[in-house]
């Protein structure tokens, strides 16, 4: 397992293009490419749960049919519902690449997840915060029910590569596997490394995303506690600064399928678009210094970005001060261009913010609605990515 803050660089040869061929995706918009399409074009409005963990909104996932990509019950129950969206939404995008049948193919494909500490087990917590206040001797009741309370493969919270574990298991994927940790960065950093090992001929074909589960209150307390949820009336991502900011997590997943175009060529896959640039860069967070990160990233990876036929998906937060730098380099950067806030479709989804929007970026250019997009990730805390997203010239 590694993590995202220190992902090496890896160096880029630039004549191996980087074509999406496959897309998982689930959020609370639906399940897969036409239903997230339909709420681009207006036609299926946000879902949003205000009273399940009133005050605070929450973007919940649409009820999946687990048995579609996760056919076995035992594989299902030992799964907490972050893995099952991760495992759904990377069987979705091996089908959409046409990999979900090629047995031999797929024991070649590499894996990057981006991952969070998974879930907590809610009893366990409930008898260890019961019994210690009243133990003759609180550490030695700790660690009984620590021993014997948790299987001998987790700890408190689930590990986070157990979602990659589960893929594999599930979906027969046997290349290597790598997991980050770190919030929105480690979506970010997933994506990038990918891209540059097919660049560098590392590897010809990555399924990378990420997922997580937002309808759980140990979630919630964690970014109350450091101040970052919206608690007020729903509003838009780039509404909330003026209001004091913050996100509404949403639960959600996204895989894609990325692969050299010379892959794809010989086993005939169709590209849905090439992936031209990511990048990623993490400053120390100082009034402007968001601004001038994703006017750098745009510079080093966007500069190709024409504009005509082209929109910016950003994973904007809704945390004050950083929402507001970003919108203001992007409106300097790109004025008039239509720039989509995946944050007003379906929420924060951290780990799984950067694989969704680059996901929504290729739907649109695969359905002929635009012709190049922009992808970018501020995280709440910390991070910048961006990606520059094409369609396939002459269709590949």
């Amino acid at each position: 397992m590694a993590n995202g803050e220190n992902s090496e660089t890896i160096p880029s040869v630039a004549s191996r293009d980087v074509w999406i061929t496959g897309i998982g995706i689930v959020s609370s918009l639906g399940e897969g490419r036409q239903a997230h399409l339909a709420a681009l074009d207006g036609d299926n409005a946000s879902q949003v749960d205000t009273d399940t963990f009133a005050p605070y909104p929450v973007h919940p996932i649409v009820p999946l049919e687990w048995e579609k990509q996760i056919p076995k019950k035992a594989d299902q129950r030992q799964m907490e519902n972050w893995q099952k969206l991760g495992v759904y939404a990377a069987g979705l995008a091996l089908e959409d690449a046409g990999l979900a049948r090629d047995n031999a193919l797929r024991r070649d494909v590499h894996m990057i997840v981006a991952a969070g500490g998974g879930e907590r087990d809610y009893d366990v917590d409930s008898q260890i915060l019961s019994g210690i206040a009243t133990a003759e001797n609180p550490d030695a009741f700790l660690n009984e029910r620590l021993m014997s309370d948790l299987r001998p493969t987790l700890f408190l919270a689930q590990l986070s590569n157990l979602l990659a574990g589960n893929i594999s298991i599930v979906h027969g994927i046997t290349g290597a596997s790598r997991t980050f940790m770190g919030e929105e960065q480690a979506g970010v950093d997933a994506v990038r490394v990918a891209h540059a090992r097919i660049n560098a001929g590392q590897g010809d074909i990555f399924l990378v995303g990420g997922s997580y589960n937002a309808e759980r209150p140990d979630a919630l307390l964690i970014y109350e506690l450091g101040g970052y949820l919206w608690k007020e009336h729903y509003a838009s991502v780039w509404d909330r600064p003026g209001e004091g900011g913050g996100f509404i997590l949403g639960s959600g997943a996204a895989f894609l399928v990325m692969e050299a175009r010379e892959h794809a060529e010989a086993r005939g896959a169709r590209p849905l678009a090439v992936l031209r640039n990511v990048a990623s860069d993490q400053p120390h967070r100082h009034s402007g210094s968001v601004g001038s990160s994703v006017e750098k990233l745009w510079a080093d990876s966007a500069k190709a970005f024409r504009g005509i036929g082209g929109a910016v998906f950003s994973g904007a937060t809704g945390v004050s001060g950083i929402t507001e730098e970003e919108r203001g380099s992007l409106t300097k950067l790109v004025p008039g261009i239509p720039v989509h806030a995946t944050g007003d479709l379906f929420g924060n989804t951290l780990e799984a913010q950067f694989p969704l929007g680059l996901a929504l970026a290729t739907t649109m250019i695969e359905a002929g609605r635009l012709h190049q997009a922009v992808v970018t990730s501020v995280g709440h805390k910390r991070g910048e990515g961006l990606a520059l997203v094409e369609a396939v010239p002459n269709g590949g």
